[in-house]
């Protein structure tokens, strides 16, 4: 269990439910879905993928080692793409619709809990016939899988999307009727290493434990444990706390654990199927294999459609737009021109993935600033190309496979392998969509909001990656920053709203470890009885005499006649 204890949980925000008018009358009257945000627009996502770090005019006079430091802010770097937008759409109609047939105000609903919970009483023998028990039942969850390329952004772009929406919502009251409930909007793990079906079990009672508090890993989790009793507990769970999708990043790792291949995939089935829980599964290219030969698997994985995730196209629109954008974030003492012959080459050494993309570019400015036979600091296309082959050599191997189109070496580099079926061969990207995008973006960075919302993000960024807010979530330091900016004027020096939230965060850091203490001194202070017992020892007296004497032992005469 020691593996598990390691894993990091997307954390998002925790609210009390506050219960919106919606637009459609099959969201009506649906607590869970009421007290979800509205239903995002185009706006709403463009804000979320809009993060250009900020290097200042400053920045590019400062020394060459200062500047080396400077560089790493462009990992951040973020370009809202069509796809984006597409995922959103799909993320949070999956949601809503998962809810559709667990309305908590339903009777279906509390039947299935009933269900369930007698399910776990007879747990030895309950998960053979879990199906059978829960079928009259229905269920309204989709599922989805997202494919792609490895260093794509999948990940990032399904947590930010996440990260929109609250992740737990605590209900008291719903229209003047008492209403205690915790819901869990969202829960994201990655699939294990191992592959193992246990692990991952164990993983989804140690998210629910980091979130709420709780001690499912240790109840639920422990070493002797069944694989197909804890998937029951894991059902009952997801059906109790109303999670309205279940992430599941790095799904090709089942492929390293052939046994439980088929049981794994038949659980989420059953996710979807039975207790209703919508389900993401999110994976590298090979991750497909896991879905061939199996109808049932195949169509369930994918009854919201499968999103495939392929590289950005050369002639495309969305990646003209992207790596004008990134360009400009350099860090040199003159302007490298983007010249067609130098766009040529960033293309062939990167190949539309935005990942290669966004470290190709950081590194090539790094050769170029500590080169003394370059005094001028320019981008060459020499210069990527030496970059790719001398700092890069780990992928070179892979880029040469997909360069190629060569399917034999892809084989050996499974994590990269794209355009292997007729679906991704097929797929068209989403002009129109880009030119929306680069339209809105261009229109929104000469807006005051714009202006504000960048420097938020930024001040965000650099403060937290001073890692010295223990205490503090990302979610905090983005609120505070957003105070300190939205109470200045536009003008004000970067480094003086820098140094105030710098200020604030020590002391609200500070506050919450103290919190914090509180309320571990209050969980392991002593029971009284043990407090007067330990006394009574130490003054080497019998702990009868001192409990006696501070009145929790009665004489038996007074007390009974």
């Amino acid at each position: 269990m020691g593996k598990t204890n390691d894993m990091v949980v997307l954390k998002g925000d925790f609210e009390k439910a506050v219960y919106k008018q919606q637009l459609l009358n099959e969201y009506a009257n649906n607590p869970f879905i009421e007290a979800l945000p509205p239903i995002f627009n185009e706006d709403d996502v463009l804000e979320r993928f809009m993060v250009t770090p900020r290097i200042s005019e400053q920045d590019k006079l400062s020394e060459t080692n200062i500047r080396y430091h400077v560089l790493k802010r462009v990992r951040n770097f973020i370009q809202p793409l069509p796809i984006h937008f597409e995922v959103e759409r799909r993320l949070s109609t999956l949601i809503r619709r998962g809810y559709l047939a667990r309305n908590p105000l339903d009777r279906t609903f509390l039947e299935r809990v009933r269900v369930l919970h007698e399910l776990r009483e007879e747990e030895e023998t309950a998960h053979k016939y879990i199906d059978e028990r829960l079928n009259y039942i229905r269920s309204s969850a989709d599922s989805l899988s997202i494919i792609g390329i490895s260093g794509i952004g999948k990940t990032t772009a399904i947590e930010r999307l996440l990260l929109m929406y609250p992740q737990v919502i605590k209900h008291e009251e719903y229209k003047g009727q008492s209403f205690n409930r915790t819901q869990i909007v969202w829960l994201k793990i990655d699939c294990p290493y191992d592959g193992s079906l246990s692990t991952l079990c164990k993983s989804f009672f140690k998210a629910i434990d980091d979130l709420l508090g709780t001690r499912y890993l240790e109840k639920y989790g422990y070493l002797n444990r069944v694989t197909s009793t804890m998937l029951l507990h894991m059902t009952s769970l997801a059906s109790m706390y109303g999670i309205g999708v279940l992430v599941i990043d790095e799904i090709q790792h089942l492929l390293h654990s052939k046994n439980e291949q088929e049981e794994m995939l038949n659980f989420f089935v059953t996710l979807s199927n039975t207790v209703g829980i919508p389900t993401v599964l999110i994976g590298t290219s090979k991750a497909q294999k896991l879905f061939k030969g199996n109808f049932r698997q195949a169509r369930r994985a994918a009854s919201d459609g499968a999103i495939i995730w392929d590289r950005m196209d050369e002639n495309s629109e969305e990646w003209e737009f992207f790596l004008e954008t990134l360009w400009e974030l350099q860090c040199l003492k003159n302007h490298s021109e983007l010249t067609e012959e130098t766009k040529k080459a960033f293309y062939y050494e990167c190949q539309g993935i935005t990942a290669v993309a966004v470290n190709l570019f950081i590194l090539a400015q790094e050769r170029v600033l500590f080169d003394e036979d370059n005094q001028a600091e320019i981008i060459t296309p020499q210069v990527l190309k030496k970059t790719a082959r001398e700092d890069m050599q780990t992928t070179q191997p892979m880029m040469t496979a997909i360069r190629t189109n060569n399917f034999a070496d892809m084989m050996k580099y499974e994590d990269i392998m794209i355009n292997l079926d007729e679906v991704m061969l097929n797929h068209k990207r989403n002009t129109e969509m880009t030119g929306r995008i680069q339209e809105a973006f261009k229109e929104r960075q000469n807006t005051i909001e714009y202006k504000r919302q960048d420097m938020i993000g930024n001040l965000s960024i650099e403060v937290a990656a001073l890692g010295i807010f223990d205490s503090l979530k990302e979610n905090d330091i983005k609120k505070l920053v957003q105070n300190i900016v939205e109470g200045n004027p536009l003008d004000i020096e970067f480094n003086q709203l820098k140094s105030e939230v710098i200020q604030q965060a020590i002391a609200l850091n500070q506050q919450k470890k103290d919190q914090k203490a509180k309320v571990k001194a209050k969980n392991t202070e002593i029971l009284p009885l043990l407090r007067l017992r330990k006394q009574a020892l130490d003054k080497k007296q019998h702990p009868y005499e001192l409990l006696k004497a501070n009145g929790y032992i009665k004489n038996p005469l007074e007390e009974f006649y």
